[in-house]
């Protein structure tokens, strides 16, 4: 099943919700009120996740992601800090800078992010002017 881009937020916030409250934690509710959604938008999205593989939920109610949907979770958690660290090393407001690398996490390539990722440690030396540049 591939995952849409507001899937991955949801697992990206169960995320960042377990890392705040402890595994095992995490509840519907929470997501709602992190997420700024309803409660039956969070039931429905916590039902395709669900049935897509992603995340469990156990008999009191608490979500867990599933190693499919940690390794999403984790991969867009990695880009979001990535993106909005940079944005505002080069003056990007935070506001905007956490907006934007939203957008930006979904829709670039593994590829991609790993040549900037490794550009950006290694300071960009070996990669010269940027083409047209």
């Amino acid at each position: 099943m591939k995952i849409h881009a507001s899937g991955e937020d949801y697992l990206e916030a169960i995320l960042i919700l377990q890392k705040q409250m402890g595994e095992g934690s995490v509840r519907s509710v929470d997501l709602a009120r992190h997420m700024e959604f309803s409660k039956p938008s969070i039931s429905h999205a916590v039902g395709v996740l669900r049935d897509g593989g992603f995340l469990e939920m156990d008999k009191d109610g608490f979500l867990h992601l599933t190693d499919k949907g940690r390794e999403v979770a984790e991969k867009i958690y990695e880009r979001h800090r990535f993106f909005t660290e940079q944005l505002i090393a080069v003056g990007v407001d935070k506001v905007t800078a956490e907006q934007d690398a939203c957008r930006i996490e979904h829709v670039i390539s593994d590829e991609s992010f790993q040549k900037l990722k490794n550009a950006i440690r290694s300071g960009g030396k070996q990669y010269g002017k940027y083409p047209g540049g």
